[in-house]
């Protein structure tokens, strides 16, 4: 009997690897690594995104074009869709606008809820983010599922009152709900912004502020994968908030030097093999003006990124390994091998 599996946020980075790999399998992960012929996936579009990608993957895939902030675009969608699980991978990072940021990642959450709880889905699993808990108040700390809220700025407002609706929502007996929380994303399929990072690195161009020895949890996009799929059937996992991310944090430092040496040593570019380093202060003043244009409802990315350069992000997912069975396969140097690998494959230079 086919399941209905119901996908929002693709075809971008996440959501694509996702159907993918719900397709094809995940290759390194017991369990998982055969086809998903028994799933009927359906995935919702915004009106006018190109979904070539998608439809390359399985001519199987059910394209329903709607958007998370108009409740009625997405009837469609949700119809017939009685027991179904809801994979919520919709958001927003970067925005041009801050209001962008609770139109979709707030009014998206909500109007998902909504379409799932009119149909009776069985349960609904939510990617949000590190920001909802900020950064670590010292070096050696690391967020486990107990530590406070405490959100970085308007993406991690938004992505904390997100994960309010879905706690609520499971409280009041609603629906089943689980909300993963990823780090730093890298991996195949990956946006022009993170290719942008790599050749920042080839050519010595990439800021490295105070000692560089601030640890960073990233999250490769196939253990991210894999977890999603584990949320979906652990009994354990109503209602639950998981960190989700690489086996243990990595710093700058080891970061950069992992792509350099893989730019290098196996993939023959020339690498500068210089930083630039900039003082800590750097990073607060950078702060500082992040906020004031944050105030007056803008957005600047590349402001808000230096802005976190100084600052220890890093959890520990040990709780999602004994509850959902965690394993992530891939390590920093594997993933990012294979991400610049995919660059060079499709027409991204480095």
């Amino acid at each position: 009997m086919e399941q209905s599996t119901l996908i929002t946020g693709a075809p971008g980075w996440l959501g694509t690897r996702f159907v993918r790999l719900l397709v094809n399998g995940i290759p390194e992960v017991p369990g998982m690594a055969e086809p998903q012929d028994h799933r009927q996936i359906r995935c919702l579009v915004l009106k006018g995104t190109p979904v070539r990608t998608l439809r390359d993957i399985s001519p199987r895939i059910q394209v329903f074009e709607g958007d998370v902030r108009d409740p009625l675009s997405m009837k469609d969608f949700f119809r017939g869709a009685e027991n179904a699980v809801v994979f919520h991978l919709t958001g927003i990072i970067h925005p041009n606008r801050i209001r962008d940021l609770y139109d979709i990642n707030v009014g998206g959450i909500r109007n998902v809820l909504k379409g799932a709880l009119s149909v009776g889905a069985r349960r609904l699993i939510a990617v949000s983010s590190n920001s909802p808990a900020g950064f670590n108040p010292t070096p050696e700390h690391v967020f486990d599922e107990s530590s406070p809220y405490n959100p970085y700025q308007n993406y991690g407002k938004s992505k904390k009152l997100m994960e309010d609706l879905l706690q609520e929502a499971f409280h009041s007996r609603k629906i089943d709900t689980v909300v993963l929380r990823p780090c730093w994303f890298y991996g195949p399929g990956q946006p022009v912004r993170q290719t942008r990072f790599f050749r920042m690195i080839r050519e010595g161009k990439v800021p490295i502020v105070g000692t560089g020895e601030y640890k960073r949890s990233l999250s490769y996009v196939d253990n991210i994968c894999q977890a999603l799929l584990l949320a979906e059937k652990a009994e354990a996992a109503r209602g639950r908030i998981y960190w989700i991310a690489d086996r243990r944090p990595y710093t700058m430092n080891e970061i950069v030097g992992t792509v350099e040496r893989l730019l290098e040593q196996e993939f023959g570019k020339k690498v500068a093999h210089r930083r630039m380093h900039l003082p800590g202060f750097v990073s607060e003043i950078a702060l500082l003006l992040d906020k004031m244009i944050q105030g007056i409802g803008r957005y600047n990315q590349k402001l808000h990124v230096l802005s976190e350069m100084n600052k220890t992000i890093a959890c520990s997912i040990a709780l999602a390994q004994k509850e959902l069975g965690y394993d992530p396969k891939v390590d920093l140097e594997e993933g990012m091998r294979r991400s610049i690998r995919w660059c060079l494959d499709n027409g991204q230079p480095i």
